[in-house]
């Protein structure tokens, strides 16, 4: 197969949903052709994963992979209170892994997730490497003229809020690192019984979490459409990176409750076997791709509890800047740094 023939194959699965929304032209041409729709606007996200840098091949699956090149990318609309309409998808791969069934998994788990979403895959590129995998998506999404939800609006006084738990990611990485794998199925389908497999299989929603994320759609779409949110961000680097982000944005500050912070009782139960701090993970463990978001005080009432099963948590409050970002952790108050991810720390 040389790359003409796949680019075919996976324009034919990209077209066997039919008229995708707002698609004149989808692949097969130079460039894609996409409606423009008066009283809307358009906005994109690109993310870049790098093999030994973002993931590793021996433990990401290529259709888990395939998911998260997705995901991340439907993450950053979200947090834009934007609906999710169109993607591109480069990839770039050594000789070795064009020649196996890496390509037809990786492009499986992309378009699964793509479907949920009703999103088009419309355009993109393919290349060898020297030895790394190397994955470009990019996204375009829609949102009302003038609704989209930015970094910029948070005001003092307004309530903090994030969605699910937050350190499952980091925790799921952490247990990775340590040897761990998705639980395995017996060539029967069953599990086995075995102590050693009911424990791994235990740790699968924790390490699904780092290769499989969820992203936070329905939330992002209720927050923005609903204008309930007058700043938003996604946790991708980590509570403390993303919400100095936030704050800075906005220029303001920010008082956390350390008690608050929604942490998952498996994280806590299995991190503190392996002399984890659970706290830690939640502010500075980056991935877990839930939304971070403030809310005047006014509309507080009008957001749901749960959102597609997800819920959402309080966790402190909008201050002036000249506070700075701190985290009320019992008597002690102390300032919340930005500890999570970086590709180049200078």
């Amino acid at each position: 197969m040389n790359e003409f023939d796949f680019i075919e194959r996976i324009r034919k699965l990209a077209s066997e949903r039919g008229d995708a929304f707002g698609v004149v032209r989808g692949i097969g041409d130079d460039a894609a052709v996409l409606k423009s729709f008066a009283g809307s606007d358009v906005v994109v996200s690109t993310d870049l994963l790098v093999e030994d840098v973002d993931f590793q091949r021996h433990t990401a699956q290529p259709d888990l992979l395939g998911h998260k090149a997705l995901a991340v990318s439907l993450s950053d609309i979200a947090a834009m209170g934007a609906r999710p309409r169109w993607a591109l998808l480069s990839v770039g791969v050594p000789e070795g892994i064009w020649n196996s069934g890496f390509m037809d998994e990786f492009y499986s788990g992309f378009f699964q997730l793509a479907k949920r979403y009703d999103v088009a895959l419309v355009g993109g590129d393919v290349s060898r490497t020297g030895s790394k995998i190397v994955i470009d998506s990019i996204l375009l999404g829609e949102s009302a003229k003038a609704g989209a939800v930015f970094r910029s609006g948070a005001q003092p006084g307004d309530q903090i809020f994030v969605t699910g738990f937050l350190g499952d990611a980091a925790a799921g990485l952490r247990l990775i690192e340590r040897g761990a794998r998705l639980h395995q199925r017996t060539t029967t389908g069953s599990y086995s019984d075995s102590d050693v497999e009911r424990d791994n299989h235990r740790l699968d929603p924790l390490l699904l979490r780092q290769l499989k994320p969820e992203p936070r759609v329905g939330w992002g779409l209720l927050l923005g459409e609903q204008q309930l949110a007058t700043a938003m961000i996604d946790i991708s680097d980590g509570l403390s990176s993303d919400l100095n982000h936030l704050c800075t944005e906005s220029e303001v500050g920010a008082v956390i409750d350390a008690a608050a912070i929604p942490i998952n009782p498996l994280v806590i139960e299995l991190t503190g076997r392996r002399a984890l701090d659970p706290l830690m993970l939640a502010l500075h463990g980056g991935e877990d791709f839930e939304m971070l978001f403030t809310v005047a005080p006014t509309n507080v009432n009008k957001l749901p509890r749960r959102v597609d099963g997800v819920r959402v948590t309080r966790i402190g409050e909008v201050a002036p800047a000249s506070d700075g970002v701190r985290v009320l952790e019992g008597s002690r108050t102390w300032t919340l740094e930005p500890g999570g991810w970086q590709h180049f720390k200078g």
